[in-house]
């Protein structure tokens, strides 16, 4: 027989009151007692009857991530982070991973449609502004990212413009002057980090040359490897790369290293998200780093709130970030 809410209380020393206080998210619960009251719910492996929930509160304590892909590093760090956060806050989260298909970011929203979770972090990939707004309830969804953010949705996003223009810069400070960007596209993020780009170039007074553009890539270590050797090969003088994420840059620096290049000597690289990786790897990556546990918090603080009150006003959240400068480019 699995455990029963007075056990917990029992093993806890509280009521049975303040463990229903601490599963149902109220407020007024000291956070000693809310660690105490969770400590023994995980030893006692109990599990609250969602169902029962449902019918009493109307909610069913399930909040879905839905996420282009968890093989990508940023992501998973992401969905950690996000699911910790919400653990604290009695929420359990459903990660579903869409693939930035179209069909997959429909099936995620259609689910607001039931009871079974009770509401949506979102980083759509396929779906169109107007059709995101179309088929959601923006009361239950909070949007990550760059594509699909309409008006009256809780909306959290890095400044990308800003924090590509800030590397580029930086490449400019040490006297590059021949800088790639691989990962260009024509909207949504690798857009915005291509406009951040072309800006700090004009802002040096330097040109803006296209052939030294990469675009349309999978934002993988194989397309940042075969870029930088399509870079090289193509007899343009190239003495600086950036990467707009890590795993392109990881790619690069391989190619770099094949063909007996220095880094940062001969070219300089820098990347985009601060993955793990990055940091151990030879040379150690510089990158534009975002505050993943600042926006997982910000991300369950909006869907608890618009739990709470549906007509809250819509919140745009901007993530702050860091340059953090490395051996790839500083020596």
């Amino acid at each position: 027989m699995g455990a029963r809410l007075k056990d917990v209380a029992d093993l806890a020393g509280v009521s049975f009151k303040t463990v229903s206080n601490v599963i149902n998210n109220h407020p007024n619960v000291t956070e000693k007692t809310r660690e105490k009251v969770l400590k023994a719910i995980a030893e006692l492996r109990y599990r609250p009857n969602v169902s029962a929930r449902s019918l009493r509160h109307g909610r069913s304590g399930f909040v879905a991530l839905a996420v282009p892909e968890l093989v990508s590093p940023y992501f998973a760090a992401l969905a950690s982070e996000i699911g910790a956060v919400a653990k604290r806050q009695s929420l359990m989260v459903l990660i579903e991973e869409t693939f930035g298909e179209v069909e997959q970011e429909r099936v995620v929203l259609e689910g607001l449609d039931t009871r079974l979770i009770d509401g949506v972090i979102f980083s759509p990939m396929g779906m169109t502004t107007a059709e995101v707004a179309a088929r959601s309830d923006p009361a239950r969804m909070v949007l990550l990212g760059e594509r699909g953010h309409p008006a009256g949705f809780d909306h959290i996003a890095i400044d990308n413009v800003r924090a590509a223009r800030d590397v580029t810069a930086h490449l400019i400070g040490l006297g590059r002057r021949h800088i790639a960007a691989v990962g260009a596209q024509r909207a949504g993020t690798g857009g915005l980090r291509a406009r951040g780009y072309r800006a700090a170039l004009r802002d040096a007074g330097l040109p803006v040359d296209r052939r030294l553009i990469v675009s349309d890539l999978d934002f993988d270590r194989a397309s940042g490897a075969q870029a930088m050797a399509a870079l090289l090969d193509s007899g343009r003088p190239v003495d600086a790369v950036f990467c707009f994420n890590d795993l392109m840059a990881l790619g690069a620096l391989r190619t770099l290293h094949e063909r007996g290049l220095r880094v940062p000597d001969d070219v300089a690289v820098a990347g985009f998200d601060d993955i793990e990786d990055g940091r151990y790897s030879t040379p150690s990556l510089t990158t534009v780093s975002p505050d993943v546990p600042l926006l997982a918090a910000e991300a369950v603080r909006l869907v608890a709130r618009r739990l709470a009150d549906p007509e809250a006003k819509a919140e745009r959240i901007d993530v702050p970030f860091t340059l953090e400068i490395r051996e790839s480019t500083a020596g």
